[in-house]
């Protein structure tokens, strides 16, 4: 019987680079982790700093230089960043030079609550402490701080925030005792009485169509209360 050489060469072949990589594997599980990189996703580190995330992974996991990529589980150091109050998520994974790498994106406060607690609401409608490291530029929050209407302040901000007048121009949002919401505006006198949360667009339509006109007319210094309570129309009260 004749011996096919090149099958038997080929298998060879195979169970070598199957050998190496093997090795190579085993070897690069070994390895430890030579550095640590915390990247910031969206408004970069303005709430919590990289020094913040490092002291929070050694606190809770220790010093992760050195360890073996095969002892490293990535879903806990996940874990352990997002547990810090400013994070809202973290994504951490290896790379092939030997690091760790974690990409942090922080929580976004949209307004400021003032009162008995003092707190921001971020964009998804929650509770967010205070940062020592920064403060945010939001509006200010006043009145009835309940559940109730701190959910429906978040669903006014939001919409705000969706409308370039609206965000650069309103300031502050007080909450009535009747649950109702008036805003201020930054270079205006006037209160603008909003009502309850219901047919913002419409509302905020009307106060964009009176405004450009008092504006063009001069009038603006005029009111100090413009009312959008009632559908569709913008009453205004004289000083």
């Amino acid at each position: 019987m004749k011996v096919n050489w090149n099958f038997i060469k080929l298998g060879g072949l195979l169970l070598l680079v199957t050998g190496l990589y093997a090795f190579s594997n085993s070897r690069n599980k070994q390895k430890g982790i030579e550095k640590i990189d915390i990247k910031f996703v969206g408004d970069q580190n303005l709430y919590v700093t990289h020094e913040a995330v490092n002291k929070l992974l050694i606190q809770n996991l220790g010093d992760l230089k050195n360890v073996p990529k095969e002892d490293i589980v990535l879903n806990t150091i996940e874990k352990a960043i997002v547990a810090n109050e400013m994070v809202k998520n973290a994504q951490v994974y290896l790379t092939v030079d030997g690091g760790l790498e974690a990409k942090v994106v922080q929580r976004k406060p949209i307004g400021r609550v003032e009162g008995g607690a003092k707190f921001y609401i971020d964009e998804d409608g929650k509770r967010m402490p205070f940062s020592k490291y920064h403060s945010a530029r939001v509006p200010i929050i006043t009145g009835v701080i309940t559940k109730i209407t701190i959910k429906e302040v978040h669903e006014i901000l939001t919409y705000i925030n969706s409308d370039e007048f609206l965000r650069k121009n309103i300031i502050g949002v007080h909450v009535t005792d009747d649950q109702k919401y008036q805003l201020k505006f930054r270079m205006e006198n006037f209160v603008v009485d909003l009502g309850n949360k219901e047919e913002l667009e419409k509302k905020f339509s009307n106060f964009k169509a009176f405004y450009t006109k008092a504006n063009k007319d001069e009038t603006l210094d005029d009111y100090s209360k413009v009312s959008l309570e009632f559908s569709n129309q913008v009453v205004c009260t004289k000083i």
